[in-house]
């Protein structure tokens, strides 16, 4: 076979293993059939709603794939969420500060939040559930007590339009932080030395030690990205809602698990695919969204999302085992 013959095949069959090959063919599909269904889902009214869940629901997810990356999980990712955004508001609506140097506070407060996480998970040995568990119960008392449970109306009028701004087309402003936040991650995970740590110490921590990467450095980073990211995903949710609610991040704990295992993430660390979790979150925006457009009952949401989640799962476990076989039977 002459090399102009193969290299197509060969090109096709890097696209088909790719990560990202399998969650973005599902969500065209699965756009395809709703407009199908329902011709009115791709009007621009309801691509550009989707895309305002897909910018806020992005970070929520790369908050915690960052975590899946190094074997553990995040349970306060909400809770952190939610203390920036009311931290954002309130500095707004109670003290009158600029609405850049509240944006820049609520983000500092996320990533003092993380790391405090993953300084927390370093010193005591506990397992990242347990402290992530524990934070989560103390961020949100701090939120309750910050606001005694109401919201905080006084959103600058600049964040407000910024909130429903659009670039180009349905394209919401809203958007940008969210691909520059999937560029940057991507260019960690693939192009950096702390990226190959995270998805090292996630593969096997033992023999990243041993090759020299300080784990709990590595560690703690990844936490601070996470409380950075969840902060972030706090900001953009109170310029799309324009006030600062207290219940913000309660609702974002499957979600941050969904995409990401959609995308191909392994629980147990060391894969992870920032487009394939993009993918992964457009997904589940275009499925909440149909189920909200044929007037099913809000709480099917949260069932159709377990399911899928145990799909997802259930899908990377036969990957897996078939990559195994594969593997065992190409050493004999």
């Amino acid at each position: 076979m002459s090399l102009s013959a193969a290299s197509p095949q060969t090109a096709a069959s890097r696209l088909l293993r790719a990560d990202w090959f399998g969650p973005a063919a599902v969500l065209l599909a699965t756009m395809a059939i709703a407009g199908a269904l329902a011709p009115s889902f791709l009007s621009p009214l309801n691509i550009q709603v989707l895309l305002l869940a897909v910018a806020v629901n992005a970070l929520i997810a790369f908050s915690q794939m960052i975590i899946i990356a190094i074997g553990q999980m995040n349970l306060s990712i909400g809770a952190i969420g939610g203390l920036a955004a009311i931290t954002f508001a309130g500095l707004m609506d109670q003290f009158g500060v600029p609405a850049p140097l509240a944006a820049l506070a609520a983000l500092a407060l996320g990533l003092g939040c993380g790391l405090l996480n993953g300084l927390f998970i370093n010193w005591t040995g506990i397992s990242a559930f347990v402290i992530t568990l524990a934070s989560l119960s103390i961020f949100k008392g701090i939120n309750l007590g910050i606001t005694r449970a109401e919201p905080f109306y006084g959103v600058a009028d600049s964040v407000k339009s910024f909130g429903q701004a659009l670039l180009i087309g349905p394209v919401p402003w809203l958007m940008v932080p969210t691909i520059l936040a999937a560029l940057g991650l991507w260019y960690v995970l693939s192009r950096l030395p702390i990226g190959r740590f995270i998805l090292a110490v996630g593969g096997n921590s033992h023999a990243a030690e041993l090759s020299g990467v300080s784990v709990g450095l590595t560690v703690t980073v990844a936490h601070a990205a996470s409380g950075f990211l969840a902060a972030l995903a706090g900001v953009l949710l109170v310029a799309r809602l324009q006030i600062g609610q207290p219940t913000i991040g309660d609702d974002w704990l499957i979600l941050s698990f969904a995409a990401p295992v959609i995308g191909g993430a392994v629980l147990s660390g060391g894969h992870v695919s920032v487009a394939a979790t993009l993918f992964g979150t457009a997904i589940v925006a275009v499925i909440t969204q149909l189920l909200v457009l044929f007037n099913f009952d809000p709480f099917l949401v949260q069932i159709v999302l377990g399911a899928m989640i145990l799909a997802a799962v259930g899908l990377n476990r036969l990957r897996e085992a078939r990559l195994a076989r594969a593997l065992k039977g190409g050493a004999r």
